[in-house]
């Protein structure tokens, strides 16, 4: 249902069993279920309270699983993110991408608490993603990745400017990424909009310079096009930046185009 802009979390409403309960009441529920001393998951609770485990870690890691039904996780050890190689730093994302797809991701398994903590200092992100601003296109998810490990700047069409280019140089240069990938993805909206040259309101229209030419040498197919667009991207990166180009050189850092198919899951490297 919808709510007016601005109403708590906790305010909104969820049917259950029967009962009209408040996201609030619902969550109050469920804590109150882990303290009772019959119930499975409360016997599971204290067990864990006895070892030093939080009322909060347990909740929080039940709400998680909840939400992630049907997926398999397994632990994973951490990993020394700036020792990758370029290669790497490519084989770890695509491997990321295919625990994702076959549903036995690892990154809910990590220690969040950890990784943060970690991260609040510095990062030390081993690959970094030119990603689309597509809601469907959520890059640490389908990489099976976790804070601190991937470097992703979001722009519709996952197009080159100034700013996006500068900070894909911050990430290699600086947090020392290894390897960027250019990712479309299937059914882009800014690609369409593109290949179809109508009236758009506002700034929309700005993306269109940028997604021509893979148009052009691609004609009007969607997935040829998006496919061509990241590949442009990639070699501008990988050709017109003198700071990445410099890092390709001296083989430091490779940089990839990718394409995403939305309804599978899967990201595939374009050649």
């Amino acid at each position: 249902r919808g709510y007016p802009p601005g109403t708590p979390p906790a305010c909104k409403t969820t049917k259950v069993q029967g009962r009209v309960e408040t996201t609030f009441q619902v969550v109050r529920r469920l804590q109150v279920s882990l303290d009772d001393s019959e119930n499975p998951i409360g016997q599971r609770e204290n067990a864990m309270r006895q070892k030093g485990t939080s009322r909060r870690a347990f909740l929080g890691g039940a709400l998680v699983a909840g939400s992630l039904a049907g997926m398999r996780f397994a632990p994973r050890e951490a990993f020394a993110q700036t020792e990758f190689s370029p290669e790497e730093a490519l084989k770890e994302l695509m491997e990321g991408n295919r625990r994702f797809v076959s549903g036995r991701m690892t990154a809910p398994a990590h220690d969040l608490e950890l990784l943060r903590t970690n991260a609040a200092e510095k990062q030390e992100p081993f690959a970094a993603v030119l990603c689309c601003a597509d809601s469907r296109a959520p890059v640490e998810l389908i990489f099976d990745q976790s804070i601190g490990h991937v470097f992703v700047c979001r722009i519709a069409g996952n197009i080159t400017t100034p700013e996006i280019i500068a900070s894909l140089e911050d990430g290699a240069a600086v947090l020392g990424t290894r390897a960027i990938l250019v990712l479309g993805h299937s059914n882009c909206g800014a690609v369409s909009a593109t290949i179809k040259g109508h009236a758009v309101p506002g700034q929309i229209s700005a993306l269109y310079a940028r997604i021509r030419p893979a148009v052009d040498e691609a004609g009007p197919h969607l997935e040829a096009a998006t496919r061509a667009n990241a590949k442009m991207h990639a070699t501008l990166l990988r050709e017109a930046s003198p700071v990445i180009a410099g890092l390709v050189r001296e083989k430091k850092i490779q940089v990839v185009a990718g394409y995403y198919d939305v309804s599978r899951g899967a990201v595939t490297l374009v050649d």
